[in-house]
Formats: structure tokens, C-alpha cells, sequence
């Protein structure tokens, strides 16, 4: 048996609709008016039921603005600013750090230093003398407190005192870098092959240490000038410069010995150059 159809109910006898009734002409027009006194961008306040709409862009960047997790991170956006920018403008950019004993020499800074060096055989030959006698009264000295030792505990203690502040005028932390400016400028001047000389020679002079001071004589430097300000000669700076003491250093080698190979066969007969 075929299932019979059944038509739908006519508009007349369906239930009522429960609802909002259509708004008549006079509450449209009222609408838009409201529409028309609050702009586009206050939405929340425009239209037929304003509560029922949802929170407008203004009030959502309001509740962002004040939300705790936004004003903790502006609080620590200013503090970093104020860190970055304010304190160091208001502390000022403070005294820059001293650079160290001779300061940081190019090739060129060497090759000037080099160039500005040099010493004609006569001056050598005063330099020379003085050093030899400065030598020879150190050795006179060292004889006699040697001899009265035997004699005397009181003298020995002073030979040792003295031997103890020739060895600490010898001790230098900071030889390394000093002996690599030395081999350097040594070969600029060509003296490649005497390197060894030279190492030893300024070893024994003075361990490579741009303060070492001669406590019987006064010799300075790394390459013990006598009198100590004729380092000066090679630059302002020779107190604490060890590139400007090793320029003046080879000027006296090249000068009196022709070359380190020369000065350290002196050094080795005679215990000074």
C-alpha cells in the first residue's frame, strides 16, 4: 500500500512566531538617527539593541591597553630603555682603558720607529765607554764585598741583598711579547740569522723587560742604555715603550757592532757591549 502524502499545513493554521516583532517605520527611522549620532567606529552604540552586540574596537584595545600583562611589559620595556640609553648619557662615557706598555704597533708604527733610529759610531763609542766603565765598577764592587764576605757575616748578607735586586730588576712577565716586536724588527733591518744573538744578548742584559733599571749603574731598558734617557733619542715614549727602546737598541748594535751576531761575540768575551 502506497504511503499517502500528506500536503503541509497552510500559513493559517501554523503556530504563532515568538520572537521580536518587526520593527515598524517609526522605530527604524529612530535607529538611524541612533546610527547616525554615534560614528562607525563606536559600534557598541548603534543599532536596534546596542547591549546585545559585541565590544567595539576601541573598548578592545582599551581593555588591552590596561590588562596587567601589557603594563608589566611596557614597565620592563622602559626600564631596558632607561639601562640601554639614559644611565649611560647621564654616567657619561667614563675614562676609555690605558693601553698597555707600548701600545698596539703595526708594521708601518715599526718601520718608523726604525727609520727615525739612528746613531753614527762616535756616539756608539761614548755609549760604549760608559757602559764599560759602568761594568767595571759593578765588578770591582762585587769583588770587594766577595772578599770581605770571608771576613765578615754582615757582607755577605749585603752581597746577597745586592745579587737579589740584580735578579729582580731581570724578571719580566710581559718578555714574550717584547721578544716577538724584537724578532720582528730584527728582520726588517735583514739581521733574520742573528736572532739567536739577540735573544740571548738582551737576555742577559735585561730578560726583555722595558723597566729593567741597573741598580748599580742606572742602565734602563731592554737594551740597558747608560744613561737612561738616551732612549729618548727614538721616541717620547721610551719609559714604557718597548717598540721605541728595541729601535734604539739595534741603532747601537748596528752602529758599534755592525750587527747582533757582533754584539754577542762582544758580550760573550766581555760581559757587557
Amino acid at each position: 500500500m502506497a504511503p499517502t502524502r500528506t500536503s503541509p499545513p497552510s500559513s493559517s493554521s501554523r503556530p504563532p512566531r515568538r520572537g521580536k516583532r518587526r520593527s515598524s517605520g517609526r522605530s527604524s527611522k529612530r535607529s538611524q538617527e541612533r546610527s547616525d549620532e554615534y560614528p562607525a567606529e563606536y559600534p557598541e552604540f548603534s543599532g536596534d539593541d546596542p547591549w546585545e552586540r559585541p565590544p567595539g574596537k576601541v573598548r578592545k584595545a582599551w581593555r588591552i591597553l590596561t590588562h596587567n600583562v601589557t603594563i608589566t611589559l611596557v614597565g620592563i620595556a622602559a626600564m631596558l630603555g632607561a639601562m640601554v640609553w639614559v644611565i649611560p648619557k647621564w654616567m657619561g662615557p667614563g675614562e676609555p682603558p690605558k693601553a698597555a706598555a707600548g701600545g698596539a704597533f703595526s708594521t708601518n708604527d715599526m718601520l718608523a720607529r726604525l727609520s727615525s733610529s739612528s746613531m753614527d759610531p762616535v756616539a756608539a763609542g761614548v755609549i760604549a765607554q760608559a757602559k764599560k766603565n759602568a761594568y767595571e765598577e759593578q765588578q770591582r764592587r762585587l769583588k770587594a764585598l766577595k772578599e770581605k764576605a770571608k771576613r765578615d757575616a754582615k757582607a755577605r748578607a749585603q752581597l746577597k741583598f745586592q745579587q737579589e735586586r740584580e735578579r729582580l730588576a731581570k724578571s719580566n712577565p710581559s718578555a714574550k711579547q717584547n721578544k716577538a716586536w724584537g724578532k720582528r724588527m730584527s728582520a726588517m733591518k735583514g739581521w733574520g740569522n742573528c736572532w739567536d744573538s739577540l735573544e740571548t744578548l738582551w737576555d742577559h742584559e735585561s730578560s726583555w723587560d722595558q723597566h729593567a733599571t741597573n741598580p748599580s749603574s742606572g742602565a734602563y731598558g731592554i737594551p740597558q742604555a747608560l744613561p737612561a734617557d738616551k732612549l729618548a733619542d727614538a721616541g717620547p715614549d721610551w719609559k714604557n715603550s718597548s717598540p721605541t727602546q728595541i729601535a734604539w737598541g739595534l741603532a747601537y748594535i748596528k752602529a758599534r757592532y755592525h750587527d747582533p751576531c757582533g754584539a754577542w761575540s762582544w758580550w760573550s768575551a766581555h760581559h757587557w757591549y
